[in-house]
């Protein structure tokens, strides 16, 4: 008679110890054992996301059932919850929601692409693109795309990313052609510009517009700069850095030469502007920035002649770098206090999400007599704040023994803590050095 093992599904301590066990995992001798080892890591990865995958499809409802049976709003049934999956995965509000619709969609209305990732033949994000070029589709017809595509392992075997977001267009046009029709015609309001860091003191700034209005605005950069390369008047620059200096010009009316001149709000040490120091300087929005280039930015702006440069003193604990405090006693913040807080917590202050701050809000909230303080406030951006005021949340300023820190500690539905913890601020001189330098400074402007 032959006996079949029965398996139980492991728990979180046994999922822990061979977590344990896997970081262990060095090398296996041979080119030909790595390469199997290597496929066989993936497979587990892929097998991890599915489980993921039911776990927070399962909490989501769990969560969503006890509000309901409590009696709560069915507005605020979802409140809360994508940030309490990215905090567990330590992502961001908006990847923790990217995650759990995909969760809800593969478990409740794709289970063949569930089985896929649960085998280890269809990883996480192949699996998030499938999910997004159907959901427009209803639920009917977005198993029939999941049917089609992935009840057989073959169908999409040995395909890429593109040709997997084409097959799963492709279907979804012939299911439904009029619902893709709707989803282009939305697209446009979605349109957008954003900015993010780039090496070497470099930034990405990002257009998402229609097609044709994209297209346009390329193709009349690259034309135009062509024709100044070809005449001559692009002098030493490429192509690239014409149409690059072109786009600045056209949409700041100033000169790629004569530099920004809008505020960047950069935030620097003394010692690093006035007396050659090396810490890095730091720019909301962007990140850190060389001592030498911000020093440069600086000269630039006084040397333009034109709106300059204007400084703005904040005060900085001298042994921990953490920014003293100000104070209000109005129920908002007021906008200098607001600017105070930009400059301390520098984005969001959730942990895991860098989105820019938006709301600035009381860690005790004010209806519970929290002050408006700089020790009670925090920059938070819009999706955040509104998760904490999710039912069971909570938000407490937690004291150290060490002056000047500010630690947010962040408390879920769930009861799970995670702290957050606000960035050093570049370290001041101590005011000797100021002075003298300042000094020096005057003595060599009155001299020339």
């Amino acid at each position: 008679m032959i006996e079949y093992a029965v398996l139980e599904p492991p728990t979180v301590a046994e999922i822990r110890q061979f977590a344990t066990r896997l970081s262990l995992v060095d090398d296996y001798e041979t080119a030909a054992s790595d390469i199997d080892a290597v496929r066989a890591l993936e497979e587990l990865k892929s097998v991890g996301a599915a489980a993921q995958a039911s776990v927070t499809d399962h909490v989501s409802a769990v969560i969503r059932s006890d509000r309901r049976d409590r009696g709560v709003a069915q507005n605020k049934w979802d409140a809360g919850i994508a940030s309490q999956v990215g905090l567990a995965r330590r992502e961001s509000h908006h990847r923790g929601g990217t995650y759990l619709g995909l969760a809800r969609a593969v478990v409740q209305e794709m289970p063949h692409t569930h089985a896929l990732m649960r085998r280890g033949l269809l990883n996480e994000y192949r699996a998030m693109l499938l999910v997004r070029e159907t959901a427009h589709l209803s639920a009917e017809d977005r198993r029939e795309v999941d049917r089609r595509l992935c009840a057989e392992a073959a169908t999409l075997d040995g395909k890429g990313d593109l040709h997997i977001v084409a097959m799963a267009s492709a279907v979804a046009q012939e299911l439904d052609a009029a619902s893709v029709v709707k989803r282009n015609a939305r697209a446009k309001s979605q349109r957008r510009v954003s900015v993010r860091p780039a090496p070497e003191f470099m930034a990405y700034v990002n257009a998402l517009m229609p097609m044709d209005q994209a297209v346009c605005v390329y193709a009349t950069l690259r034309r135009d700069a062509d024709a100044m390369v070809g005449s001559g008047l692009a002098g030493d620059r490429t192509r690239d850095q014409v149409m690059a200096d072109l786009l600045f010009e056209r949409v700041t009316g100033a000169s790629a030469a004569q530099g920004a001149p809008v505020a960047v709000q950069m935030v620097m040490s003394d010692e690093t502007l006035l007396a050659g120091g090396d810490e890095a300087a730091y720019v909301p929005g962007y990140g850190t920035v060389p001592a030498a280039s911000a020093r440069r930015l600086v000269a630039d702006s006084v040397d333009t002649g034109g709106a300059g440069a204007t400084l703005r003193r904040v005060y900085a604990n001298p042994t921990t770098a953490h920014l003293t405090a100000m104070e209000s006693s109005a129920r908002t913040f007021p906008a200098g206090l607001a600017s105070y807080i930009d400059i301390r917590d520098r984005t969001c202050r959730t942990p895991w999400c860098d989105a820019p701050i938006r709301h600035h809000d009381h860690i005790t909230p004010h209806r519970f007599g929290g002050p408006t303080t700089a020790d009670n406030g925090m920059g938070l951006c819009a999706a955040c704040n509104y998760a904490k005021e999710a039912d069971g949340w909570e938000t407490t300023r937690i004291r150290e023994d060490v002056a000047g820190l500010h630690i947010v500690r962040f408390r879920t539905a769930t009861g799970h803590t995670y702290d957050s913890e606000a960035p050093a601020s570049p370290r001041p001189m101590s005011s000797s050095s100021v002075e003298v330098r300042l000094d020096d400074l005057m003595t060599e402007r009155r001299a020339g």
